[in-house]
């Protein structure tokens, strides 16, 4: 029964693809063309939440990505490095999961934070009197995302220091703004790092897609007691999670 479920979640999560592939890049600004890539995520039924889309209106996703890219495409795209930023039905579907942890005055990490995309967006969610953090091991995205984030509507809260980028390895997570309420895991680990775990706040929530070459989206709750409940949202693919010099070497 179980492997007949996910099927049926993989196949419906190949037809929303299928469906998205059409380019958002019709005439208009970038506040428009990011409202018509949102109204089509939900109509797809992608997220159903409306601070997401919110947010994700907001947070003009054509900021982040290298000019000549087709931003609103939903697809993930290069951003140099061997990295990649995910496609936005990916970020949305992450903000869904973690919305009810990305509440004002909440703390939030961004593992592997690349163009700073979604890290913008969980600052916006967790407001001046929360904290989001992005860390990124390849110096040049983290200067980068910070040029981005500059850009965007979430610069406030840059110059606040509500939200900030660190150079660093995200398996180590950032503990000098832990524990967190909300972590989210932009490559795929072949398991769940310790650290991520401990910095998890009793009540916290991780998404992590976890594998090699089959991966799983998974959700980790940490409850009161510290015990962890974990269960997969679906299959994924993305880039590993590994050191600068594995990620480099490609």
């Amino acid at each position: 029964m179980g492997c007949i479920l996910l099927k049926k979640k993989v196949f419906a999560l190949i037809l929303i693809f299928s469906m998205l592939m059409k380019s958002f890049s019709g005439s208009g600004d970038g506040k428009k063309k990011s409202e018509a890539m949102v109204e089509r995520l939900q109509r797809c039924g992608v997220f159903h939440s409306e601070k997401v889309a919110e947010v994700m209106e907001t947070i003009d996703r054509g900021l982040f990505v290298p000019a000549g890219t087709p931003a609103y495409v939903d697809s993930p795209m290069p951003i140099g490095h061997n990295a990649t930023i995910s496609a936005p039905h990916m970020h949305a579907m992450c903000l869904e999961l973690l919305k009810d942890k990305l509440q004002p005055g909440m703390h939030a990490l961004d593992v592997g934070s690349g163009t700073g995309y979604l890290t913008a967006c969980f600052a916006m969610m967790v407001g001046p009197k929360g904290r989001a953090v992005g860390i990124e091991h390849i110096p040049e995205l983290v200067t980068w995302s910070i040029e981005n984030i500059k850009k965007s509507e979430a610069a406030p809260l840059l110059e606040e220091g509500s939200l900030s980028v660190h150079v660093g390895d995200g398996r180590l997570g950032y503990p000098e703004a832990a524990p967190y309420d909300a972590i989210h895991v932009g490559a795929a680990a072949p398991e769940i790092p310790k650290a991520l775990v401990e910095q998890l706040k009793p009540g916290g929530r991780l998404v992590i897609p976890v594998g090699t070459f089959f991966q799983d989206l998974q959700v980790i709750d940490k409850e009161q007691d510290g015990s962890l409940s974990t269960r997969t949202e679906t299959s994924v693919r993305y880039v590993p999670l590994t050191s600068r010099e594995e990620q480099l070497r490609g």
